[in-house]
């Protein structure tokens, strides 16, 4: 075998593998052939070869499913760790000449990604028409050795040891309701009243989210609040809300909007929930590229801008 039949040889492995990673992801080699571009028998021909390469089976199949084998599920993470290191290798050496490009898969939580990023990654794309995006919605917790995804960008502190973080902003959170609820009764001026309301909560698991905690001054007042509604998505929430419904507990991020046109209003202002915090993770600081960078302060930008608009019209 030559120089170059090696060389292509080695490209093509390169290639199997990340059909690998995609049947792996999709437990469909069909579905896999789809998202890369390719017929089914060229995808199911790559798995072969890997397997063949590897003198293992990395898939169990049936007439209906396919599922990693224990083989496959322990070589798919390292599989998956090279692929990640040789895009960085390229990514780096990329930087060197400031190019922005390649694919970014980002998750965020269900309201604010639906409400904001999606807008905000449209102006990056357009700012960078180089770039790709992956965008997962979802309100779980992410799992990067799980999880098709390259970076977080999560609400709460970062305690993680075992990922690297940049915090975007400080989020205050806001006691809200729709004008339509708040007229149906009496005006609330201190904690204790809700009692007497139906609360909006949000459902992480099996853990309803119907403690709210206030501070005003030095005093903190606990609330253990009751309600017909409760959803692991905070878009519902959110929605419920705006339906009058009920009364909720919101980022005000997610609600900028509608409290910018009143179609939400922030309940006894000076009572405050606990704020939270918003933070872009991703697994390693090896995992920072020139795109992320760029990406960090946009959100940034977009988050400051928000901000600055409620607290000047004394929203929050």
């Amino acid at each position: 075998m030559n120089d170059y039949q090696a060389e292509f040889d080695n490209k093509m492995l390169l290639a199997d593998l990340q059909v690998i990673i995609q049947v792996a992801e999709f437990r469909s080699i069909t579905a896999a052939a789809t998202s890369l571009d390719m017929s089914t028998a060229t995808a199911s021909a790559a798995v072969k070869r890997v397997e063949k390469s590897l003198g293992i089976e990395l898939f169990i199949r049936t007439t209906r499913h396919l599922r990693l084998s224990s083989a496959g599920e322990r070589y798919l993470p390292m599989c998956q760790e090279a692929m990640r290191t040789l895009a960085l290798a390229e990514q780096n050496l990329k930087e060197e000449l400031d190019v922005v490009e390649g694919e970014m898969r980002l998750t965020t939580s269900s309201d604010l990604g639906r409400n904001l990023v999606v807008n905000w990654l449209d102006e990056f794309m357009d700012e960078h028409p180089k770039i790709k995006i992956k965008a997962y919605i979802s309100d779980t917790n992410v799992d990067f050795y799980r999880d098709p995804v390259d970076f977080a960008l999560r609400y709460g502190a970062q305690t993680d040891a075992n990922v690297y973080g940049f915090k975007i902003c400080d989020v205050p959170r806001v006691l809200c309701a729709a004008p339509g609820y708040l007229s149906k009764h009496d005006e609330l001026t201190h904690p204790e009243q809700l009692a007497s309301h139906n609360g909006l909560f949000y459902q992480l698991q099996d853990i309803v989210h119907d403690v709210w905690l206030f501070s005003q001054d030095d005093n903190v007042f606990k609330i253990k609040m009751t309600g017909n509604r409760a959803s692991n998505d905070g878009d519902l929430v959110r929605r419920w809300a705006l339906a009058a419904k009920g009364i909720a507990v919101k980022s005000c991020l997610d609600i900028a909007s509608d409290l910018l046109n009143n179609r939400l209003i922030n309940v006894m202002p000076q009572f405050t929930p606990t704020p939270s915090e918003l933070w872009l993770v991703c697994p390693s600081r090896q995992s920072i590229t020139p795109a992320l960078r760029l990406l960090r302060e946009h959100f940034r930008t977009k988050c400051s801008n928000i901000l600055q608009q409620l607290y000047s019209r004394k929203i929050i």
